[in-house]
């Protein structure tokens, strides 16, 4: 401590030095010492340190001056609070003096102090206290108008506070309204701009009392409209006003918006231009208040989209009419726009401000798309003739926001019929080409670069809407890409973006369209390969790849004769390929471009081939370019040109075997495929000691801590046992024992599965010593037996056994002969008495997978033994043989079938698990295997749709919907007929049946289901609530896997969906259980099912919801039951992600119960379980609370700055919401740092 207070003295002496060279040195020391952690300064140093800093505020020096500035941001966290109120109190006076440069110094000086105190959220009393005593004095400096420049700096450090600190402020903010909106009067527009900046950040924290004085205030001062000029400034102060706080402007649209409709007519092109400006505002930030006014704000940005009185463009449509490549037109277009043009023409701004205002429409309403195309692209395309340059390019951006709208979605959008709104855009975008490319084709040669930049960023989203859409216009368009590419005056953006176009034209049309053109666009893309600036290099080695897959495509035979390009191909990116001190990505890039060259060209490189080849064994062992080499080698293994890698490959393949062990999983994988496709086209090139080196790398590589690794090594396995025999004994010594422990992984499924099987078919067949049927089995098995005969219980998996049970049913559909014995030992283990239950069920389902592929009918006493199985006291060996019943009729249906319904019918008590078998023969059969029984299954299911069990009423649902899928146009209108029965026991069964017709998958029924799902759907409406229960669950069902089916039936479902969110109290019952009551919510599985039908709704039809009704049900949802508070915390926190505008119109009726819930305290007496139930309930409140903060304007509400200025006030809220805020920062770093490869 005495050593800092020491050298500060120094310092501090040094400070008062007359020469400016040692004060500028000193402040530099000092400001190092204060950004140091670890310093502390005792009451002394600090007064000393803080008058010292406050003088030289007014040093002659200017340098030293602004060094005093910034060092008094790192003080205000080093020194005692009253100090920083000193420095404060300083600042503010100096602030107001007449000297200029120590007013300039002073305000500086504020800001830094203000952007260095602790954020409003923190609840810091300095900040409050040092906030209190500036406004105090910034008001003042703003009421007085006496000096222009005083009131600047003062408005300017106010909308500094306000934006970081506006929720501190709070009881400010009526005398900061009534001192800022004189000033929105002031002669000087400096002023009245830093006014309107000022108030645009009051809003999102002030109160609803003053938002609604200020919005009064605008209004009326609009419709008394004194003078233009102010009448400017308003709009100007609404529309920053919407930007800050968009979400509190939507009620009172409905006065604003004929109000700015009105004054877009008045002749002031500067007025019209913040009306429209305005009007973006709104439909950005208020998009649902703004729906009825959008035809109007549509038709006035058309009308004034054109509005140009100072220019006449009917010399240019005489020149449109013209050939498309005539180019004589456009330098006296521009020579005449030169003419017109007029320093005191505002009229652009107004077309600009229309543009954009356009803009925000179309990357907003998404459902208007058809519209656009209709009415918004042509009047687009007319104006591309735009003379001024500005103007065009924000035409041109609204052009490819249209474009982007109209961008086919993926994932479940696919099969909806979003898909069928989209094609008919799509339909009238392709129709729209030719005048797009009209319009554009001559401007691609012209002088300005920006113009010519825009072109092709427009034209190449256009080529990724509708890939293959300029296949006709490609003569007209290669002239301007090729003038781009060697026009000397080319900016280096203008080359990079002609060759992205040319790659995008490349990939997406056919070669064919293409060829007639090769020998005009190689030349320059060969000329980019050599330039010296590395981007540029790079895009054209992506062009030359597309190149060469035009010039020779491999898939379909071509006639274009590609020998006279390919020595300019070669050697230009030979060159590159070389060069050792070269930019990364141009290396990478070249080495790619290579590898297509001899992929698609190899056969035409004559003595060339070798030496590039050798090329890339050294690349191969540079870490920093391997693991493109490796996905080359891949590509050119694979080529179908059979292209010579004998010299690389000794070489080569043990170092790709070394890349195995590497802790690089992008390149173990691209390695795994490389060496597979190696050795099924060059297994005749490989020696013993390359293939072991593979070898003895996959075990290491085989196991559960990866599965796609696996998946892929065990691949690899099953190519080496097909192609090389000899590599068996390694193999079954080292490999073997890794897969047997994977197959016996719980966590085995999918395509590791799919590979494993694969490989036991493969090894079966080679008869190998140790590794036959038998061998194999026993490995399978063995740990399961092993149990047994240690008297130990099973510590096999559950998993585990299906999974040894597909394993030996692949190895019985190789080897039919000896599976006849294996199935005779599978049924004495059955039979056996002393057999353990894990040996019976793995009995059971390994004949299920034998049975479903082979028919076991030579088993006579098969059915006996599965029926006795019914009455084992194991559930799970009940289940097992029910399973294998099932299977095993897959098999044989003409013998298990009849004997499985007819068992059926007669055995009551049996009935749950044979109607769990027949749900395994309508699953796993063909439909014209089950054609000739569906009318006897029909009828039994019927049967039992009345029983009261509804476990066995849903695996009843289950059978008739799976069944309705063999034949939906017979069965379907028979399940619907079954809507109307008087028993709600088969209407909720029939209901049940519908969600086992809709899968993810595009399947013949869809079509009819979308023809009749509505009357389905209307057993929401079903007086029973069990009807409606299911009938819930089925929506959902829909809602998930195929939204397309409920899409345009949610304007009639979804208020009665909303009506099954609602408590009813006639449904809550009191049960008393001896001297207790307890209370019963019959109506709470109904509440949950409709919310999670709301949730799912969020993901696949946000864009049908009227998202503040929707949130109505949300607010009724976080005051219910604990099972629905939880489930509505999630959807408010995705809601903040999805909607943050509809969200913070809400907030404060939102943030109540959230309150509430993190407030409430647990009775005294209360279970253990009612404790952990409400740390949850907390949790996922606070969850749902970091979720609101993560919208920027939630920080600055005052009742979310209250709310969370109260959590931080009580240690254990405030320990639980930190907790999760690390939680949630720390999960977005790792999905950002996630391995995607």
């Amino acid at each position: 401590m005495a050593s800092v207070s020491y050298h500060i003295s120094n310092l501090l002496e040094k400070m008062t030095s007359t020469d400016k060279d040692f004060r500028f040195m000193a402040t530099n020391d000092l400001m190092a010492e204060l950004q140091k952690d670890s310093i502390k300064l005792d009451e002394d140093s600090e007064n000393k340190v803080v008058t010292m800093l406050l003088k030289l505020l007014e040093d002659k020096n200017g340098e030293v001056q602004n060094l005093a500035v910034k060092c008094l941001g790192p003080l205000v966290g080093k020194v005692k609070e009253y100090q920083v109120e000193t420095i404060v109190d300083m600042l503010c006076t100096n602030m107001l003096s007449d000297k200029e440069q120590l007013r300039d110094s002073s305000s500086m000086g504020l800001k830094t102090v203000i952007a260095e105190l602790p954020p409003a959220s923190t609840g810091s009393a300095l900040t409050a206290n040092v906030c209190k005593k500036i406004t105090a004095q910034l008001t003042g400096a703003i009421s007085k108008q006496e000096d222009v420049s005083v009131q600047l700096e003062a408005l300017d450090i106010l909308s500094e506070m306000l934006s970081r600190l506006g929720s501190t402020l709070i009881s400010f903010h009526s005398p900061i309204l009534s001192c800022l909106l004189p000033q929105l009067t002031s002669p000087r527009l400096a002023v009245r701009k830093r006014a309107i900046i000022a108030l645009s950040h009051l809003v999102p924290s002030c109160s609803a009392a003053i938002f609604t004085e200020l919005m009064k205030h605008l209004l009326t001062e609009l419709s008394r409209n004194e003078s233009t000029s102010t009448t400017r400034t308003y709009i100007q102060c609404l529309a920053a006003i919407s930007r800050q706080a968009g979400h509190r402007v939507g009620e009172h649209l409905e006065k604003i918006i004929p109000v700015l409709v009105k004054f877009c007519n008045v002749e002031d092109d500067e007025l019209r231009e913040y009306c429209f400006q305005a009007f973006e505002s709104f439909v950005r930030r208020c998009p649902k208040e703004m729906s009825p006014h959008i035809p109007t704000v549509i038709g006035l940005c058309l009308k004034y989209i054109t509005y140009d009185p100072n220019y006449n463009y009917d010399n240019d449509e005489e020149d449109d009419d013209n050939a498309m490549d005539t180019e004589s037109g456009d330098e006296e277009d521009e020579e005449t726009g030169d003419e017109y043009s007029d320093d005191d023409d505002m009229s652009w701004k107004v077309r600009r401000s229309s543009v954009k205002c356009l803009e925000a429409v179309m990357s907003t309403r998404h459902d208007m798309l058809q519209d656009f195309y209709k009415t918004v692209s042509p009047a687009l395309i007319a104006r591309f003739k735009e003379r001024e340059e500005n103007v065009k390019a924000d035409i041109f951006l609204a052009y490819m926001s249209l474009l982007k709208q109209t961008r086919p979605m993926q994932g479940w959008l696919q099969s909806s019929d979003i898909m069928g709104k989209e094609d008919s855009s799509l339909t009238m975008l392709k129709s729209q080409v030719p005048n797009v490319v009209k319009a554009l084709h001559k401007q691609l040669k012209e002088k300005s670069i920006k113009s010519r930049q825009g072109c092709l960023c427009l034209l190449t989203e256009l080529a990724n809407v509708l890939p293959g859409a300029l296949a006709d216009h490609i003569p007209a368009l290669i002239p301007g890409i090729v003038y781009s590419l060697t026009d000397k005056s080319s900016s280096s953006n203008m080359k990079i973006d002609s060759l992205s176009f040319l790659t995008v034209i490349l990939c997406n049309h056919p070669p064919e369209t293409l060829h007639p053109h090769i020998k005009v666009i190689l030349p320059p893309v060969v000329a980019c390969i050599g330039d010296p600036f590395y981007k540029i290099t790079s895009e054209a080695l992506l062009v030359t790849q597309q190149l060469v897959k035009v010039i020779r495509p491999l898939e379909k035979p071509s006639s274009f004769d590609s020998k006279p390009y390919v020595k300019d191909l070669f050697s230009s990116t030979l060159k590159r390929l070389k060069a050792a001190d070269i930019d990364q990505e141009v290396k990478e890039r070249a080495i790619s471009c290579m590898g297509q060259i001899i992929c698609n060209l190899g056969d035409q490189l004559g003595g060339d081939l070798q030496p590039t080849l050798k090329i890339f064994l050294e690349r191969l062992k540079n870490e920093i370019t391997r693991l493109t080499t490796v996905k080359t080698l891949t590509l050119i293994a694979g080529s179908s040109l059979k292209i010579d890698l004998r010299p690389v490959l000794s070489e080569g393949v043990p170092i790709l075997a070394s890349f195995l062990r590497k802790n690089h999983r992008a390149l173990k994988l691209m390695t795994l495929i490389a060496l597979d496709i190696i050795i099924k086209n060059y297994s005749d090139c490989l020696k013993p000691a390359m293939i072991e080196s593979v070898l003895s790398e996959l075990p290491s590589l085989i196991g559960e801590n990866d599965m796609h690794i696996s998946q892929v090594a065990i691949m690899l396995l099953s190519c080496l046992t097909k192609v090389c025999p000899s590599s068996l004994s390694k193999i079954s010594g080292s490999a073997l024992p890794e897969v047997f422990n994977l197959v016996h992984s719980p966590l085995l499924q999918g395509g590791a599965m799919n590979a494993i099987l694969d490989f036991f078919q493969a090894l079966v067949v080679t008869k190998a010593a140790n590794m036959g049927f038998n061998e194999l089995l026993k490995h399978l098995t063995g740990p399961f037996y092993g149990s047994q005969k240690s008297g130990g219980s099973t510590i096999m998996h559950r998993q585990s056994y299906y999974s040894v049970a597909k394993c030996v049913a692949a190895l019985s559909s190789t080897c039919p002969k000896e599976a006849i014995n294996m199935v005779n030992h599978f049924i004495q283990d059955v039979k056996n008495t002393k057999s353990s239950d894990s040996v019976r069920i793995l009995a059971f389902l390994c004949l299920a997978e034998v049975g479903r592929t082979m028919n076991l009918c030579g088993q006579k006493e098969l059915k006996t033994v599965i029926l006795e199985a019914f009455s084992s006291p194991n559930e799970e060996v009940k289940s097992a043989a029910s399973y294998a019943l099932g299977n095993i009729c897959v098999g044989n249906l003409n013998e298990y079938l009849p004997f499985m319904l007819n068992e059926i019918g007669s055995q009551p008590k049996r009935q749950y698990l044979l109607l769990h078998s027949l749900k395994e023969v309508i699953s796993s059969s063909s439909a014209e295997a089950l054609k000739p029984y569906v009318e006897d299954i029909w009828t039994l299911l019927f049967k039992h749709c009345e029983c009261s069990e509804e476990g066995t009423r849903n695996v009843v649902a289950e059978c008739l919907g799976k069944l309705t899928l063999v034949n939906p146009a017979q069965l379907l209108p028979r399940l619907k007929k079954q809507l109307t029965s008087g028993s709600p026991y088969t209407r909720s069964t029939v209901v049940t049946a519908i969600k086992f017709t809709i899968t993810d998958q595009l399947l013949p029924i869809d079509a009819l289901l979308k023809g009749c799902i509505g009357d389905f759907l209307k057993t929401l409406q079903d007086p029973d609530l069990n009807v409606r229960r299911v009938a819930l669950v089925m929506f959902n069902s829909a809602a998930h896997n195929k939204p397309s089916l409920i899409r345009d039936h949610l304007d009639s479902v979804l208020p009665h969906l909303y009506n099954e969110t609602k408590i009813r109290k006639d449904l809550i019952r009191e049960v008393e259980m001896g001297p207790f009551r307890h209370t019963v919510d019959d109506g709470l599985d109904v509440r949950k099912a409709a919310f999670e039908c709301m949730y799912t709704l969020l993901d696949s039809c946000l864009d049908r919801l009227d998202i503040f009704e929707y949130l109505n049900h949300v607010e009724d949802g976080l005051k219910d039951h604990y099972d629905i508070r939880m489930l509505t915390f999630i959807m408010l926190a995705r809601l903040s992600a999805m909607c943050p505008s509809a969200v913070m119109q809400r907030l404060d009726r939102l943030v109540e119960p959230l309150r509430t819930t993190c407030t409430t305290k647990v009775k005294a007496g209360s279970v253990k379980q009612e404790f952990e139930k409400q740390d949850e309930l907390k949790r996922s409140a606070m969850r749902a609370v970091a979720a609101l903060l993560t919208i920027a304007e939630a920080q600055k509400s005052s009742v979310m700055s209250d709310f969370t200025s109260q959590i931080r006030a009580n240690s254990e809220m405030a320990s639980i919401f930190e907790s999760i805020q690390k939680d949630t920062i720390s999960s977005t770093a790792d999905t950002e740092t996630m391995d995607t490869s």
